[in-house]
């Protein structure tokens, strides 16, 4: 099995910044993408970011140019540092490690964007 636990959520003004954290554990032979997704109310869950081991990372649209996501392979910690946000960033923000045949995810976090 993998554990993950997430931090770093909160409430911010628009423009302001967040960093997510998520740390792995557990059963973890080969982690080959770790990701963030968000699910706003009302809406489906979205990709925000994702990062393979080997491969491109991908973002949204929406979060392009504002959003960065990173790794520390050592720790099996993924980041996603947030700029610019905005009041639709505002959402329950999950992790999701895909290693092997597991694909786990977060509790999630929430992120709430308002003045």
């Amino acid at each position: 099995q993998v554990q993950l636990v997430e931090s770093g959520g909160g409430l911010v003004q628009p423009g302001g910044s967040l960093r997510l954290s998520c740390a792995a554990s557990g059963s973890i032979f080969r982690i080959n993408v770790m990701g963030w997704y968000r699910q706003a109310p009302g809406k489906q869950r979205e990709l925000v970011a994702i990062m393979p081991t080997v491969g491109s990372t991908n973002y949204a649209d929406s979060v392009k140019g504002r959003f960065t996501i990173s790794r520390d392979n050592a720790k099996n910690t993924v980041y996603l540092q947030m700029n610019s946000l905005k009041s639709e960033d505002t959402a329950v923000y999950y992790c999701n490690v895909i290693a092997g045949p597991i694909n786990a995810w977060g509790q999630g976090t929430q992120v709430t964007v308002s003045s």
